[in-house]
């Protein structure tokens, strides 16, 4: 896969196309969406209570997926040069930009079970751009499914393979979501996960039932800020480390709790036990992600040792020579 890369200006537009990998959960798997699962979402009831969940209704909600995953497929498949033009073209054109959709298939302890691998849901990377690295996170699932733990279980996987650098990833810098203020179910899963609420768009979605409007909240986490390690042990769930991204998330939650200090020692940052502290007396999933202070923590070892080289080498003078 052609991936992102900051240093270069021709780098930034998005790749002629991409293999969308397999990625494995506990509780499902997820593999690239087909035009064909479109009729499994309508089946699931996924569109049901939209107004709720997104802020759109079910017609406007089922065209939008339909778009999403024709993008996803469009965007997978080979010898589609016309697509790429149009693509960067129209990159700051958030409706034209491309997407990355994943079908949901749950787990079952015998296959067999689901031996026609119907899906519970789809989610997605949309919304890519290659500019800004940027990309927005969406899950959708079947009435049925909601609330037992499926996005939990898919979304830091889908996240650590969009950070992940350009060899096995997405290489982004900035994961966002947007969610109706009054879905405070998917506010507390967000928050877990470790977005932080950075905006809120006042009364841009209209509320068919309650036939008034409702505040727009936006959420997002930044590459230096998100540990997926931390992300899954919040959650009780395992790293599966072949899933796209893992390798190199595994070695940013390492230096995380080990950061290098003034005499060259490591030793674990103030930071991240504090963290590990919070963690001892809270449960609660709803909280603000603790870890994402150890993202911060690692950001600022980063400037301080920079700090340090700049001072060392302003109060260096010249050595006066021999008179």
């Amino acid at each position: 896969m052609q991936g992102f890369n900051a240093d270069s200006t021709s780098h930034r537009e998005l790749p002629e196309n991409i293999t969308i990998p397999p990625i494995r959960g506990e509780m499902a798997r997820l593999r690239p969406a087909t035009i064909e699962d479109l009729a499994q979402m309508d089946a699931l009831h996924a569109f049901d209570g939209a107004a709720v969940i997104t802020g759109k209704d079910s017609q406007s909600e089922r065209a939008m997926v339909r778009a999403w995953v024709n993008r996803s497929v469009q965007w997978s498949s080979a010898g589609i040069n016309e697509a790429k033009s149009n693509q960067n073209a129209a990159a700051g054109d958030a409706q034209s930009r491309p997407t990355i959709a994943w079908s949901i298939v749950p787990d079952f302890i015998d296959d067999s079970e689901n031996a026609n691998g119907n899906i519970i849901g789809m989610i997605f990377l949309i919304d890519i751009d290659g500019w800004s690295k940027s990309a927005r996170i969406q899950v959708i699932l079947g009435r049925d499914y909601r609330g037992r733990g499926y996005s939990r279980d898919a979304m830091p996987r889908v996240m650590t393979y969009g950070f992940a650098p350009s060899e096995v990833g997405l290489a982004l810098h900035r994961i966002w979501v947007g969610v109706p203020a009054t879905n405070t179910r998917s506010l507390s899963v967000y928050q877990s996960l470790g977005f932080m609420k950075t905006g809120t768009a006042r009364d841009a979605l209209w509320d068919s039932q309650s036939q008034k409007y409702q505040d727009f909240v936006v959420m997002d986490t930044l590459v230096d800020e998100y540990d997926a390690i931390r992300s899954l042990d919040a959650f009780g769930l395992h790293v599966i480390e072949d899933n796209p991204g893992v390798c190199e998330a595994l070695s940013a939650h390492e230096h995380s709790i080990a950061i290098p200090v003034k005499n060259g020692d490591l030793r674990k940052s103030q930071a991240t036990e504090q963290a590990e502290s919070s963690a001892k007396h809270t449960h609660d999933s709803s909280k603000r992600a603790w870890w994402r202070i150890i993202g911060r923590g690692r950001k600022r070892a980063q400037e301080d040792e920079a700090a340090d080289k700049t001072t060392s080498n302003a109060s260096i003078t010249p050595t006066e020579g021999k008179r």
